[in-house]
């Protein structure tokens, strides 16, 4: 990677040189590379009411694959008839990904993601004790040794092996590294997931997590967070700035309960706050998010980050200014990165409450009409009122009435 002198400030993006001061930057202990695991089509499909049939599945993981999503879990074909033959498709239909299935620390569910025809196999078992001996009223000896099996026997298969020890946060520290290590040494392990099956990890305790986990296991490490407390991207950015070279997201954050770590912001947060581009087409984000979001029928905030369709609208007078003055020097003035670098236009100068008379001159530039100085000030107050009245923005054929009506005196 080519160092840029000023990597918070690019023609693309301007964010803060406190990112990298070198007191802040000496702590990270990046991987040369990192990949992105996409969960959509499995964890994501978890959220209660979302359902993918096998053409839609088709169709996120070509978008995915088309965005240089680098490994793409396909689903678990033990769950589902229907979820075996989305699987297959995905396995045979040549994408540049590299191909998952997800499965239990079983044999018989390995056999299935083989009959696939998957690259490789996420396996989850319980790494905590309360969850194997109350959730799945197993003996801790007996989840080790079925774990034991299962990898070995997918290793010997020629797949991948990613395994998966399910509530890792939430289980004795010790029991976990025992767990994981028993596993690689016994069976096989290729990537262990850093599994925060509820969210219940604080930033502060990645590092800790990351390093012992590396020191037990000297594999690739593989983050799950979700966002129980809404800090799944946090400790993505801090495990990856940790070491852990693969992020297991979901689009658009989908997932059981409050959702996965969404990828939108992890792959944006890396690139243009940490200055470390992953290989992912970034103008993609959005047309792929709306897309899952149509597909899912779960509706996403319109100020959400990175995809919002009103993200880069501005109503207020004060940033209506600004983004006239820069709109043809520098736009990051008033962004904090360009809206294509994300698929979306903008900033576009919208008519509302909060409006000043910056917003109302860009309108009628716009439109091509033209009033006083008294009459702009007429029609600011107008759109304000109108806005007041039906608690939303104006749209243009409104706004050239109010003009029009205020000409004509």
């Amino acid at each position: 990677m080519t160092a840029n002198p000023t990597p918070w400030h690019t023609d693309r993006w301007f964010t803060s040189p406190w990112n990298h001061a070198p007191d802040v930057a000496e702590t990270f202990t990046f991987p040369d590379s990192v990949q992105v695991h996409d969960v959509t089509l499995r964890d994501g499909e978890q959220q209660a009411g979302v359902v993918f049939n096998a053409d839609e599945k088709m169709r996120i993981a070509e978008g995915l694959a088309e965005a240089g999503v680098h490994r793409i879990e396909a689903g678990l074909p033990a769950v589902y008839e229907s979820d075996a033959q989305a699987v297959r498709r995905i396995a045979s239909a040549g994408l540049p990904s590299t191909v998952y299935a997800f499965s239990r620390c079983i044999v018989d569910d390995v056999k299935r993601a083989l009959d696939c025809g998957v690259d490789g196999v996420v396996m989850e078992i319980p790494s905590s004790r309360h969850l194997i001996e109350l959730g799945y009223r197993w003996s801790v000896d007996r989840a080790v040794d079925a774990s034991i099996e299962a990898t070995k026997f997918a290793h010997d298969n020629g797949l991948l092996v990613s395994f998966f020890p399910i509530d890792a946060t939430r289980a004795a520290v010790e029991d976990y590294l025992n767990l994981v290590e028993r596993v690689a040494r016994d069976g096989h392990v290729d990537g262990l997931g850093l599994v925060d099956t509820f969210g219940v990890l604080t930033p502060h305790a990645v590092e800790r997590f990351v390093h012992a986990s590396k020191e037990r296991l000297n594999v690739s490490l593989e983050t799950h967070f979700h966002m129980d407390y809404g800090l799944g991207i946090a400790n993505t950015l801090m495990a990856v700035a940790a070491g852990a070279d693969v992020v297991q997201t979901t689009i658009a954050g989908i997932g059981e309960r409050a959702g996965n770590t969404p990828m939108e912001e992890v792959v944006m947060a890396l690139l243009t706050l940490y200055n470390r581009d992953i290989g992912i087409k970034t103008e993609k984000l959005t047309p792929l998010a709306r897309m899952v979001g149509e597909l899912s029928g779960v509706a996403q905030p319109a100020n959400r980050a990175v995809t919002g369709t009103r993200l880069f609208d501005v109503e207020s007078g004060i940033i209506a200014s600004w983004v006239r003055n820069v709109r043809d020097t520098d736009r990051t003035e008033a962004l904090p990165y360009l809206p294509e670098l994300v698929g979306q236009s903008g900033p576009g100068i919208v008519l509302g409450k909060g409006s000043g008379l910056d917003n109302i001159v860009d309108a009628l530039e716009r439109l091509g009409l033209s009033a006083t100085e008294e009459q702009r000030d007429t029609i600011l107050q107008r759109v304000k009122q109108r806005s007041l009245e039906t608690k939303r923005l104006l749209d243009d054929d409104e706004f050239t009435a109010i003009v029009n009506d205020v000409v004509a005196g």
